[in-house]
């Protein structure tokens, strides 16, 4: 065993711990060296890249991070929360897929996000962020991963910035030397606002199993549907299919595929209309608040009443807007499904009210 290794061991043990108590032994390493970490994982930024630079749109760019030992990996398609202090004020957390093949322990990974306009985090990152910057990371997370064992065939499908887990995978089976067929679908609004450009147009130039359809429906290039899929992939439905996008896009392919077993679903963005049923009363338990239920998500309708409940992704993934349903009936704006369980935890981002309805914020 290294010294690094024992040290590691005795910054982790439990009588450190009672040491360092009430704040833990990462506050005190983070004050001398912030990619010193006993638990946590932090990242330093290596590199800012631009992919997209559109006049008018937002950018988009890739950022290279150097996790701390603390890092464990990832696989092809999974997320991170990804924390930064700006200006001072207290730590945001937002939720970004990995770009990067999968990693192993202190392994560098990619991000690669647009900076929306209404995205502090995601601005911060690719106006301001800089090689030095420290950034606060989850472990990886997320079950829109390749198997262990990967089919011969394989059919990926991505819209926009839906791109970033698929690209993973892509990279992964790539340097694993896959020797089966993959096909590699993407949408983007234009070429000039396509994500991984010129690295997709040598894998597509280079050939070895891979076909890669870019298109851009501004162009007249074909819009998803079962005819264009069936030209395409011929049997898609039997494919093992991995697709990720904004809901529009989710929603055409899952049509297409008709409950088949070989699709695997992640929205980029949940559906931006309501998805509950408007009307009844919804109670704020812990503020003393109410309000007049529009259908809209819970966390929409909550910051509506100028409540500020803890949030990540707004989509589903990160858990991190987990409240408690104290009574009523919900609709996962994603799944469609409903639930009227008392006393029940729920992603309030996915979750809409129908009817009357009671929430812990």
């Amino acid at each position: 065993m290294t010294l690094t290794q024992i040290g590691g061991r005795v910054l982790r043990s439990r009588a450190v711990a009672a040491l360092t108590s009430p704040h833990g032994v990462d506050r005190y390493l983070e004050q001398i060296n912030p990619m010193w970490a006993a638990h946590e994982v932090r990242a330093r930024v290596v590199s800012v890249a631009r992919e997209v630079d559109v006049a008018g749109h937002p950018p988009v760019a890739t950022l290279t991070l150097q996790p701390t030992s603390t890092w464990r990996g990832h696989r092809a398609g999974q997320h991170v929360q990804l924390g930064v202090e700006i200006d001072g004020a207290r730590r945001t957390t937002r939720v970004f897929s990995v770009s990067s093949p999968e990693s192993r322990t202190g392994d560098r990974i990619t991000i690669t996000l647009r900076a929306n306009p209404g995205g502090r985090v995601s601005r911060f990152l690719v106006e301001r962020a800089e090689p030095g910057t420290v950034v606060h990371l989850t472990q990886a997370q997320g079950d829109f991963v390749l198997p262990d064992r990967v089919p011969e065939h394989v059919l990926m499908i991505s819209g926009g910035s839906g791109i970033t887990p698929v690209m993973s995978m892509l990279r992964t089976l790539q340097r694993r030397t896959h020797r089966g067929r993959i096909t590699f679908l993407h949408y983007a609004q234009s070429p000039e606002h396509q994500i991984f450009a010129t690295e997709l147009d040598e894998v597509r130039r280079s050939g070895h199993g891979i076909d890669v359809h870019l298109l851009h429906p501004e162009l007249g290039d074909p819009n998803l549907s079962p005819a264009f899929l069936e030209r395409l992939v011929p049997g898609y439905r039997d494919v093992p299919t991995w697709a990720c996008g904004p809901a529009p896009m989710i929603e055409a392919v899952r049509a297409a595929y008709d409950g088949s077993d070989a699709l695997r679903l992640e929205y980029f963005k949940p559906p931006r209309t309501g998805s509950g049923a408007a009307g009844g009363e919804l109670v704020f338990e812990r503020s003393g608040r109410t309000a007049t239920n529009t259908g809209a998500s819970l966390l929409e309708q909550a910051e509506a009443a100028g409540l500020t409940p803890e949030f990540g992704c707004r989509m589903g993934i990160c858990f991190s807007c987990t409240s408690r349903k104290t009574e009523g009936t919900v609709r996962n704006v994603l799944t469609g499904a409903e639930s009227s369980l008392p006393d029940e935890d729920i992603q309030i981002c996915v979750n809409a009210p129908v009817g009357d309805c009671a929430i812990e914020l």
